[in-house]
């Protein structure tokens, strides 16, 4: 298997992994978060690529086939959603069927984690079927802070990037009016169905707009979505336990993966907050700013100029995005909470804080385990009533988040549940949530945060 340069020419046709231009071709993307990625396929449409969202784990059992059962969970789930998806397609299209209609969407990161491993796997497993070779992989990488120069013409890849950006804000900002509103609605299953219409309301509004990027159209319609939910909440109800969720940023977003763990927590009782899909970008974004300012510290000791000069540049640059990244997701939640008390997200240099210089973690460690130690302590500093870690079984970077919040929780008697996933029915997990929850009410009575501010 060759992987291709992410310098390949745009529109040239490939069959390996590589950034190149998309359009024209059906895109396919794996679902993770549901809202999530729905808005991110209505981007690329609003830019002219077909993009659509793969079903997903109703293919389990092909991705399981062609896997050990050492690898991550979610490449397990991502493999067998494409498998699936093709098959589908070769039953709907018959002769008609052409691998070389298709890109498969499926990013990566650098560092110690699996999932940097993920689209070269697949490859290989794609490669197996004659008819799947021409199906190429296209990929963003967090070597770059998701640059997604090469995916789109170069005039149009940068708008559609803050597209992008925007759209996932908004998918966390919906996602957590449902969590403050779904445990105290009056008839359940009313902020559900409303939302699903909001959602498409959204998905057919990015699509239409966001060529131009208005984005005042998106934040009126989504300060609608907040005034209307808001009336959902019945006053009379106490307020519950919140929950803060942490942990490998799949499995805490993937419903189907982690057997709906958030909305098995309201059946029991408690309100959840779960870490945003903005935080993780925002990270990826700093810590490619620190990448590029040890550059230019040892540049300097060096005494090279030019490559002084050149990541200087690069840093001004990703300075200047990450900035209005910060400002574009402040805009969002401004919006929303001038309506409905959603939960702020936390920044990236918060999180940095609250590992104590160090002392708990360090985020030149890097890994997803530098933003799941500070965002637990941070829901800690918010007066949370529990920490819920998810994530794959085996996981790395959770294994050593588990191992630094477990005796730091345990000190300051917080409730802590692990919950690690790997497609199995655990025979204590019920009892483990349900302990679990029982410890937060505890915690909330002992506090004295029982109080509804709808």
């Amino acid at each position: 298997m060759t992987v291709l340069e992410a310098s390949q020419t745009p529109g040239s046709i490939c069959t390996g992994i590589a950034r190149f231009d998309v359009t024209g071709r059906k895109l396919l993307l794996p679902l993770m978060t549901p809202l999530g990625t729905r808005f991110l396929a209505a981007a690329f449409r609003a830019f002219g690529v077909s993009a659509e969202v793969m079903e997903t784990y109703k293919g389990l059992a092909y991705g399981r086939e062609f896997t050990s059962g050492k690898e991550c969970f979610p490449c397990q789930v991502t493999l067998g959603d494409i498998l699936y998806h093709l098959e589908k397609e070769k039953e709907r299209l018959g002769s008609a069927f052409s691998a070389d209609r298709y890109v498969y969407f499926l990013p990566e990161s650098d560092g110690p984690c699996r999932f940097g491993m993920y689209n070269k796997y697949q490859r290989l497993i794609l490669d197996r079927f004659p008819e799947y070779r021409d199906i190429p992989i296209a990929y963003l990488s967090t070597q770059d802070a998701y640059a997604v120069a090469g995916l789109l013409p170069a005039h149009r890849a940068r708008y559609f990037r803050r597209l992008a950006y925007v759209a996932t804000i908004i998918s966390d900002v919906m996602d957590r009016i449902v969590w403050r509103v779904r445990p105290y609605e009056r008839r359940r299953g009313m902020t559900d169905a409303f939302m699903e219409v909001s959602a498409c309301a959204m998905e057919r509004l990015i699509e239409e707009v966001g060529g131009r990027r208005d984005f005042r159209a998106l934040y009126r319609l989504l300060e609608d979505v907040a005034s209307t939910a808001r009336t959902f909440i019945d006053p009379r109800k106490p307020r519950r336990p919140r929950i803060g969720i942490v942990g490998e940023i799949y499995l805490r977003t993937h419903p189907d993966s982690n057997q709906d763990i958030i909305r098995r927590v309201e059946d029991l009782g408690g309100e959840v907050v779960d870490a945003s899909i903005g935080e993780w970008i925002n990270f990826v974004s700093y810590e490619h700013s620190r990448k590029l300012k040890r550059q230019c510290r040892l540049a300097r000791r060096r005494g090279d100029r030019k490559v002084f000069r050149e990541a200087l540049q690069k840093l001004v640059v990703q300075e200047v995005e990450n900035a209005w990244q910060r400002w574009r997701q402040n805009e969002v939640y401004r919006v929303v909470r001038r309506r409905l008390d959603i939960e702020p997200d936390h920044s990236i240099r918060s999180i940095e804080r609250f590992l104590d210089q160090g002392r708990h973690f360090n985020f030149d460690v890097g890994t997803e385990a530098a933003l799941s130690i500070g965002g637990a302590l941070s829901y800690l500093h918010e007066g949370f009533n529990g920490i819920i870690n998810v994530f794959p079984f085996t996981c790395m970077p959770s294994t050593m988040c588990s191992a630094v919040l477990k005796p730091i929780l345990h000190e300051k008697r917080v409730p802590y549940l692990d919950a690690p996933y790997d497609g199995s029915y655990q025979p204590n997990r019920e009892a483990a949530l349900r302990t679990f929850i029982y410890q937060a009410r505890q915690h909330q009575a002992a506090q004295g945060n029982g109080r509804h501010t709808p």
